[in-house]
């Protein structure tokens, strides 16, 4: 009953609501294009206790009581060890990949393409005088071919298994390399909750007794002390600013540390496969090559003559087709591709926009960094008025 219920008509008296619920036609086949998911909203990463296990807090807690922000020395100093490790971990990182040249390995396989493809070139390029060459004299020409081909392949192959094993070296470097970020992310991670922690204690604390005293005393030494103390808080705040700026270098370090390991895992890979299928299978080729060679010795010159004459004629059939196609393309492609100018002219449009934007920005922050100059010029001065009188 209840499936009869819902394909029963449905009766309104609001006209305009019938048209919405009518059904649409349409002659494409085409569906409706879906909407746009909704992108998940971002959630902010807070750093605090949360993301250290029990034994890192306990560390955290100890090593905040340490913390002196009176002491000028401290403060500057302060996650500096940390700080350091991030840029010789940048540094390393940017030397290896300016250091490694990937087109070299790409070079080797080039070469080695090549040298895979020169085997039998030289009889075709003879024409039809081979097929009537002496079947012994062709046969050592062959076999010369190759032993020629077979050392050079040698050759490259020598090279590509010590491209290899440097990418290997450079994939377990990785590995250490990232450990070593995580390492000091981890440092940073902790010296920014223990200075957080240590600052509002003082803050809470020490900052709050100096400003009670001096408004109680109204003693310009007790000022002074205050707005020391305020001074020092301040500058303690910047360094964990600056703290928070490595770590996020280092968290970026991260994945940019496994895409480098992962480029050269990928070409290991190649190298590998080169090395396992490419080269033996060219290597039996050769092989089964050379066993043909011996079976066509007792073929007719005039079949040789026929069969020469028709690759001939099919390959320079491709050879034109292929080389009127590429003619024909090339001719009729721009100089320069509309899609390089659309780029072009995106990013131009791009980088003025931000330039515009920072310029903006810049002269605003300017402007309200006067303003809070001021305020905080007058407020001082109405400050020690106070403590005065």
């Amino acid at each position: 009953m209840s499936d009869m219920e819902g394909m029963m008509p449905q009766l309104t008296l609001n006209a305009d609501a019938a048209k919405v619920e009518a059904p649409a036609l349409t002659l494409s086949l085409e569906p409706e294009p879906a909407p746009e998911p909704a992108k998940p909203e971002v959630k902010p990463v807070v750093i605090d206790d949360s993301m250290l296990s029990e034994a890192e807090k306990k560390v955290v807690d100890d090593f905040s009581k340490k913390i002196d922000i009176n002491d000028s020395q401290m403060v500057l100093q302060y996650g500096v060890a940390a700080q350091k490790g991030v840029a010789g971990f940048s540094e390393s990182a940017l030397k290896n990949v300016k250091t490694k040249d990937l087109g070299e390995v790409g070079d080797t396989l080039s070469s080695l393409v090549v040298e895979l493809k020169s085997f039998g070139q030289e009889e075709e390029e003879k024409g039809l005088f081979g097929f009537f060459k002496k079947a012994g004299n062709r046969m050592e020409a062959m076999k010369a071919q190759y032993g020629k081909a077979e050392a050079n392949v040698d050759k490259i192959v020598r090279e590509l298994e010590e491209h290899q094993r440097v990418l290997m070296k450079d994939v377990a470097m990785f590995d250490q390399m990232y450990e070593l970020n995580l390492k000091y992310y981890k440092e940073l991670t902790m010296y920014i909750i223990a200075g957080k922690k240590r600052l509002a204690e003082v803050q809470s604390g020490q900052l709050e007794e100096l400003r009670q005293k001096a408004e109680r005393t109204g003693a310009q030494e007790d000022a002074q002390a205050y707005n020391d103390l305020v001074q020092m808080c301040d500058r303690f705040d910047k360094k964990l600013h600056d703290l928070e700026l490595t770590r996020m270098v280092s968290i970026q370090m991260g994945p940019q540390t496994r895409m480098l390991q992962n480029n050269d895992t990928l070409m290991v890979e190649k190298i590998q496969s080169t090395l396992v299928n490419t080269i033996p299978l060219w290597k039996s080729q050769m092989v089964l090559a050379l066993g043909l060679e011996n079976s066509r010795r007792a073929t007719a010159a005039q079949t040789a003559v026929t069969n020469a004459t028709n690759e001939l004629l099919k390959k320079n059939a491709d050879m034109l087709k292929m080389g009127t196609i590429a003619t024909a393309k090339e001719a009729e492609r721009s100089i320069i591709d509309i899609e390089t100018l659309q780029h072009t002219n995106q990013q131009l449009i791009s980088t003025l926009d931000e330039v515009i934007q920072i310029q903006r920005e810049g002269a605003q922050k300017r402007r309200a960094a006067e303003a809070e100059l001021g305020r905080i010029e007058g407020e001082l001065k109405q400050k020690l008025m106070e403590l005065r009188g």
